[in-house]
């Protein structure tokens, strides 16, 4: 295991993701806030509230600098230890659809059901449309990928998404790095489909912790 995870975390950090290793859930849940609590508000959603406004729209601006975590797919307990957290910092975790927010939020926090070493990819079941769109609208991304969940290649992980796409209405998402795209003028652009950037929490002990 500790030969994955230091292939997998090479490998992920070449793709310019984050990678720390975290000794428990606690641990993971206080990383995420202390990283959206040191960030600056969504600069998706404060486009254009540098310009002269109307109090109107100046009221819409204050409303959305308030800095947001969404996580679905977690259990009531690990919200409602991540919902004391947010208290404690100031911020908010969503507890309405995402589709209520689909201007941004600044941190999606989801679980990787495995990830895989030699590409530093992340492997999340996202036929959930929450997760989906926490991974896709959230400025930044983080993902808890348990360390005994690392594989070494994708063929290692053959059987369980032959099941997996099985099953109806899957959705499996590979993940490797932030969002990037060099289509225009091969000029290489960060986040313009997704995150900007993504941190990987890689949990040494497995969820038992």
């Amino acid at each position: 295991m500790p030969a994955l995870v230091e292939t997998f975390t090479t490998r992920a950090e070449e793709v310019s993701a984050v990678v720390r290793p975290v000794a428990s859930l606690d641990a993971a849940l206080d990383y995420v806030v202390d990283l959206c609590a040191a960030k600056e508000a969504c600069q998706w959603l404060l486009s254009g509230c540098e310009a002269t406004l109307s109090p109107s729209a100046e009221n819409v601006c204050a409303t959305v600098a308030a800095k947001s975590i969404a996580a679905p797919g977690f259990s009531e307990d690990l919200r409602a230890c991540l919902g004391q957290r947010c208290r404690d910092k100031g911020l908010h975790l969503t507890d309405r659809s995402l589709r209520d927010h689909l201007g941004g939020i600044d941190v999606g926090l989801t679980l990787a059901g495995a990830g895989i070493a030699d590409t530093g990819t992340l492997v999340i079941d996202s036929s959930d449309e929450e997760i989906r769109l926490a991974t896709g609208i959230s400025e930044v991304h983080v993902a808890i990928l348990p360390a005994d969940k690392i594989v070494s290649t994708a063929d290692d992980l053959a059987a369980s998404l032959g099941e997996a796409m099985a099953r109806p209405g899957n959705f499996t998402a590979f993940i490797t790095g932030a969002s990037r795209t060099a289509d225009i003028e091969r000029v290489l652009a960060i986040g313009v489909h997704g995150p900007l950037a993504l941190h990987i929490l890689i949990l040494e002990n497995g969820l038992t912790s």
